[in-house]
């Protein structure tokens, strides 16, 4: 579908310059000689970016600005200032309220079909990613905010580090300065008792994010975060966290959605731990793994973790968990091969969590 841009500029060169360029390259145009007039026909025609200039007569660029973030089909639509190079303090100022970008007059018919395709993309990404209920897939998410990279290209700006298995993210009490996303491996996070005792908090896996929560609440980190198999993790400086949430307010209630999520499971979990028989522990155990970590859904999927975090999941002793565990191998419920626990009858682990 042929995508519409609003040009709003008193000066009929510029305008005519603009359109020109924009048409050429397969873009409807709407025209719009004043501040006022460009509101009206942004309400009345919902484009899918706005060309703004900043000084006009009847209503200059910032009111306009300020009357289409007002209008909740419009607030998100791409806002792109038009400005003279010597108007820097106009620019800053632009932005700061909330403008994706701005083009310099005279400007270059490249930058402007770039700054355009630009804005275009993050605009569908940001649909894309704000009309799911979560925020799986990053990528489009990172390509928004990453000035339309890819999260391979977002990373290769910065630091990724490999962990070991059993080795330290982070720990509980410290101040967090990072936001980490999981490429590729597993974390686990913890909470210790005074007897050494570990009661695992959650599990994160392939492209989700790790550490968010103290970020979000401006805390220190409540629990420890370690590796249980291999990893490799991209390091987002805490200024660029806030960029990604503060940009937009609904990215920034996807986080709060995903925060509130994560309180309703743990309470859930605790409640499960409390006062589930033990049967109903592990096998709710197995399937959290599974629904957790079974990405490819044409493999055979294999847990294979330590008896301890089983057991810590499950909010059990680990004797305990090594003993159910076999019950439910001689009930064909699942498998064991060495280490490794692989659920042969779904269906009726499912219903034993159910009862």
């Amino acid at each position: 579908m042929q995508k519409k841009i609003l040009i709003i500029e008193d000066n009929p060169d510029i305008m005519d310059n603009i359109s020109e360029i924009l048409q050429l390259d397969g873009y409807e145009i709407l025209k719009a000689q004043n501040g006022k007039q460009g509101v009206e026909t942004a309400i009345n025609n919902g484009p899918d970016l706005i060309i703004c200039d900043i000084m006009m007569p009847v209503m200059d660029g910032y009111a306009v600005l300020h009357m289409l973030q007002k209008n909740e089909k419009l607030q998100n639509t791409p806002f792109v200032f038009l400005s003279a190079k010597n108007e820097r303090t106009d620019i800053r100022k632009g932005m700061q309220l909330g403008a994706d970008d701005y083009i310099s007059k005279p400007f270059d018919p490249t930058d402007l079909l770039n700054v355009v395709e630009v804005r275009l993309k993050k605009s569908e990404s940001l649909k894309k990613t704000l009309g799911s209920d979560n925020l799986e897939n990053i990528n489009e998410l990172l390509h928004f905010v990453g000035e339309g990279k890819t999260l391979e290209e977002f990373s290769n700006n910065r630091k990724i580090k490999k962990y070991s298995k059993k080795e330290t993210v982070y720990t509980e009490g410290s101040h967090p300065h990072s936001l980490y996303y999981l490429l590729q491996g597993k974390i686990k996070t913890f909470k210790r008792n005074d007897d050494g005792k570990d009661l695992i908090v959650d599990l994160y896996g392939e492209s989700d994010f790790c550490g968010y929560i103290a970020l979000l609440e401006s805390t220190v980190y409540k629990e420890s975060a370690e590796v249980l198999e291999d990893a490799e993790v991209a390091i987002i400086p805490r200024e660029e966290f806030e960029l990604l949430v503060y940009r937009d307010k609904q990215v920034a209630n996807k986080f709060f959605k995903m925060l509130a999520k994560s309180v309703t499971e743990k309470e859930n979990r605790l409640l499960g731990q409390a006062y589930n028989s033990l049967r109903k522990k592990v096998a709710v155990a197995v399937l959290t793994l599974k629904d957790k970590y079974h990405i490819n859904k044409e493999e055979v999927f294999s847990i294979n973790m330590s008896r301890e975090n089983i057991a810590s999941i499950a909010g059990t002793a680990t004797e305990s968990l090594i003993r159910t565990l076999s019950d439910f191998k001689n009930e064909k419920l699942i498998d064991i091969r060495e280490v490794n626990i692989i659920i042969t009858d779904e269906t009726k682990l499912r219903a034993l969590v159910s009862n």
